[in-house]
């Protein structure tokens, strides 16, 4: 597996997270690395490399549905998709990871945006 680091205490919130694992489903899931702290109704960006496949997914951006602490959905088909899977030894120029970014929070809810977490 990759040597894939986040800051563990950002200072912005909701953080970035790594991707574990991507589902070929309908709905979309994705699975994260450690609790993603995400609610209902955020906007990620999914940042994929070429190295870990399911291209079709690489920049997308949606509002997510969490399931879990460490897993939510997108409404996105990915049935047909090419398998999402992290190398298992990489090339050292590829050695990079599968992030979930949040880039907004639907705005019919804001409740994100009047948590403090500082």
């Amino acid at each position: 597996m990759s040597t894939c680091y986040l800051q563990p205490n950002p200072y912005m919130k909701p953080a970035a997270k790594l991707i574990f694992a991507i589902a070929n489903s309908n709905p979309l899931q994705v699975t994260t690395t450690t609790n993603h702290e995400y609610l209902t109704g955020t906007i990620v960006r999914l940042m994929i490399p070429q190295i870990c496949g399911m291209p079709e997914v690489n920049e997308v951006t949606g509002e997510i549905t969490v399931t879990g602490l460490t897993t939510f959905t997108m409404q996105i088909d990915a049935t047909g998709y090419e398998p999402f899977a992290i190398p298992v030894a990489p090339n050292p120029h590829d050695n990079t990871c599968a992030l979930v970014i949040p880039i907004g929070e639907s705005s019919n809810m804001l409740t994100a945006a009047l948590q403090n977490v500082l």
